[in-house]
């Protein structure tokens, strides 16, 4: 097949139709980096830089620190491979001098270099060293003939790439160099001029060049300050599109009247009294969101709005109110949860919350037997369910609503944009349902500003009354005699404790560098777990969990000890935390599948393992599914890190306050960037240059909402005169922006 002469038609051609030199091995492991297009190739970014543009004397290497990356021009002497005793593995060692002095490199288990390297070549060389003795070696180094016309792995600013196995460094950076001077530089610019002028971006051609081979910094940055707009303004465009439709749409208004406000409400205060054993009013904020839901119910277009809400701030009270107000009006409702369990545990909530009010309640989810399935999607159809809660099991063409004139969907970020548009296309007659999302996930009003631009925002910041103050400690490992006799001493009291096991990876808000230093990955796959394709982390993640419940089933017996993880299959996990919830466990190890989850009153102690690896949110969260009941709780951070780094600043943090989001704003500003170009960025998972902890992007952001405002029309469709960017968003690479949900980004 001839490879297409238009650049347009070559970006999508898959690797091995592409005629690249390097589509053979790339198209085998090419996957499962993301990449199988010539365009996703391009837009492979690197992780970091290092910056190798210095080229030492050997002499001077024994003035630098072990593990330094350094670059040297030199001769090959020698070279010398022999067997390793231990593991039979071949070791390749080139002997090298210049003018000033000698040294050595070795790599292990690398034939090719036995062929590449003769004695008297001159090459650059580039990689860690490591003293042995007197001598000064150069391990796995990255090489290349002095002559060769372009520098790829030393004598410059050396990209660093995310590899998989099968998928080496030198290849990756070869592969890319060919497609950059065939394809890159052609890169159809898909920004009108104007908008490029105001953002002072330049062309993409050489924005892509720059961001791979930059020729300083300067020129590296003002490609990511490119790369970061285009991103910045594909969600801006998207969002703004999307609520601009929206805004056309018709719905039907639910009007509640003071009376029935009044009564849904005294309903629900009742129903929480006698839960609580207590009073227990609707707070302020419960009540103002209250009011911002009747308003939007009341009017012909629909609802979009969400509710952020720190842990235990009553959010289920909330959306009861929304379901009964549209029960009550005559319409149905449905709740749409993760998880079976979760959709179970609405279920009693919910149906507890509504019971003075005489509405029923029905379940849909996966698991439910034929019958009570069949019954269910009857009752759904005929309207005889006015409210109905379940899980994905909602979104299937076999369920079909009378009238549905509210959706409510809970954890909103684990739903994509097309699932709930499946679950808003049941209103049916033309007119789309009410629409309320739910995050327990407080959001940094800066972040905020852009991932909900589109969106009405409620915030429950207030705890409801009677809330059980969770008190928090740090703990070092060697400090858990005491912690391990508390979590015994709340079992014998009838109460249950979770256990928590750090990722796999880099510490949360580890710093990469741009300069030398950093771990290089070889031939055969990773240097580091931070390397490791989320597929690979899972596992050991996985892993780790099993092997601490091992452990514990032995140092806390005779408690009853369950696992958790992300491996094991969904009814298995639901299955596991359901025997916890029903009080058939004691203590419950896992992952961070228990951040959010089961709702259980006894769970009285949290202790979370290797807690610097956790950003302050997620360890909010986590605390968080204690202190659910009247008994004192109990958070236990276990952390190696010493006093006064930043990770243990970080930790004090969350032991200094229970304010959700004060602490989503200390993290925001704690929280570095896990690489330079921000792939790690939480929050905004879809992004891979852009990051707000970054001024410049801020700003960029708020430009790029200008820009979007101005070029969407009033039906969500940009100029016609504007081919090249509207392509761009919709197959491109700033599809998966433009085309994703800001919501579920959070």
């Amino acid at each position: 097949m001839p490879i297409p002469v238009d650049p347009v038609e070559r970006l999508s051609l898959p690797l091995a139709l592409s005629g690249l030199a390097a589509a053979g091995p790339l198209r085998r492991a090419g996957r499962r980096l993301g990449i199988e297009t010539v365009r996703d190739l391009l837009f492979h970014l690197p992780r970091r830089y290092d910056d190798l543009r210095e080229l030492m004397q050997l002499a001077n290497l024994h003035y630098v620190p072990d593990g330094t990356v350094v670059s040297a021009r030199v001769r090959v002497t020698a070279v010398r491979v022999q067997q390793t005793w231990r593991r039979k593995v071949q070791v390749t060692t080139a002997y090298l001098e210049d003018d000033t002095g000698a040294a050595e490199a070795t790599w292990f288990g690398r034939r090719f270099v036995e062929r590449r390297l003769h004695e008297g070549d001159e090459i650059f060389v580039s990689g860690k060293l490591k003293r042995r003795g007197f001598t000064m070696v150069i391990e796995g180094p990255d090489f290349q003939p002095a002559s060769a016309v372009s520098l790829l792995h030393v004598g410059r600013i050396v990209p660093v790439y995310r590899l998989t196995a099968g998928v080496s460094a030198a290849r990756l950076r070869a592969a890319m160099r060919e497609a950059l001077d065939r394809d890159g530089r052609a890169y159809p610019e898909y920004l009108p001029p104007k908008l490029r002028r105001e953002a002072a971006a330049p062309p993409i051609g050489e924005a892509l060049e720059s961001v791979h081979y930059p020729p300083d910094f300067e020129a590296r940055d003002a490609a990511l300050l490119r790369l970061a707009y285009d991103e910045l303004l594909a969600l801006q465009i998207g969002m703004v599109a999307r609520r601009r439709s929206r805004g056309r749409d018709l719905a039907a208004p639910i009007a509640v009247d003071d009376a029935r406000d009044a009564a849904v409400r005294a309903a629900l205060e009742a129903s929480l009294a006698r839960k609580l054993g207590f009073e227990a009013p609707l707070t302020p904020d419960q009540s103002q969101t209250i009011g911002e839901i009747r308003a939007d119910l009341a009017r012909a277009t629909p609802m979009l709005r969400l509710v952020q809400g720190d842990v235990g701030s009553g959010k289920t009270a909330v959306a009861a109110w929304a379901l009964a107000a549209a029960a009550l009006a005559g319409r149905q409702a449905a709740m749409l949860a993760p998880t079976d369990l979760l959709a179970r545990q609405h279920l009693a909530t919910v149906a507890a919350l509504l019971d003075d009010l005489g509405i029923p309640v029905t379940l849909l989810t996966g698991s439910l037997e034929a019958k009570a399935r069949r019954n269910a999607l009857e009752a759904i159809a005929s309207g005889q369910a006015p409210v109905v809660v379940g899980t994905h099991a909602l979104l299937q063409e076999s369920v079909s609503f009378a009238d549905l004139g509210l959706a409510v969907v809970d954890e909103q970020h684990r739903f994509g944009v097309e699932q709930r548009g499946s679950l808003e296309a049941k209103g049916g007659s033309g007119r789309q349902p009410h629409v309320l999302l739910m995050t327990a996930t407080p959001i940094p009003r800066t972040l905020g500003q852009v991932i909900y631009a589109d969106l009405d925002v409620s915030t429950l910041r207030g705890a409801p009354a009677g809330r059980v103050p969770i008190r928090t400690g740090i703990r070092r490992p060697v400090e858990l005699e005491g912690t391990w006799r508390k979590v015994r001493e709340e079992a014998d009291a009838g109460h249950r404790t979770f256990v928590v096991v750090p990722r796999i990876g880099p510490a949360a808000g580890s710093d990469a560098k741009d300069g030398a230093g950093g771990a290089e990955a070889d031939d055969e796959g990773w240097a580091g777990d931070d390397e490791l394709p989320d597929e690979d982390v899972e596992t050991a993640w996985a892993a780790a969990a099993e092997a601490e419940y091992e452990r514990l089933r032995g140092e806390l017996a005779p408690l009853r000890v369950g696992l958790v993880h992300g491996r094991l299959k969904a009814v298995d996990r639901d299955r596991e935390m359901a025997r916890f919830r029903d009080g058939e466990l004691d203590v419950l190890v896992g992952t961070t599948v228990v951040e959010v989850g089961v709702d259980v009153a006894e769970a009285t102690m949290m202790v979370i393992e290797g807690a610097e690896r956790f950003g302050l949110a997620q360890l909010h969260q986590l605390r968080g599914r204690v202190g659910r009941g009247t008994a004192d709780s109990f958070c236990v951070l276990v952390s190696e890190a010493a006093e006064g780094t930043t990770e243990h600043e970080r930790l004090r943090a969350v032991a200094a306050t229970s304010d959700g989001f004060e602490l989503a704003e200390r993290d925001f500003e704690l929280r570095r960037e896990g690489n330079v170009l921000g792939l790690a960025q939480s929050g905004l998972p879809r992004l891979r240059v852009a990051t707000l902890t970054n001024p410049d992007h801020r700003e960029l952001a708020s430009l790029a909402r200008l820009h979007a405002e101005a070029l969407v029309d009033d039906e969500g469709r940009l100029p016609a005169d504007l081919p090249d960017l509207a392509r761009e968003l919709e197959t491109g690479w700033l599809a998966r922006v433009f085309a994703g949900d800001p919501a579920s980004a959070a």
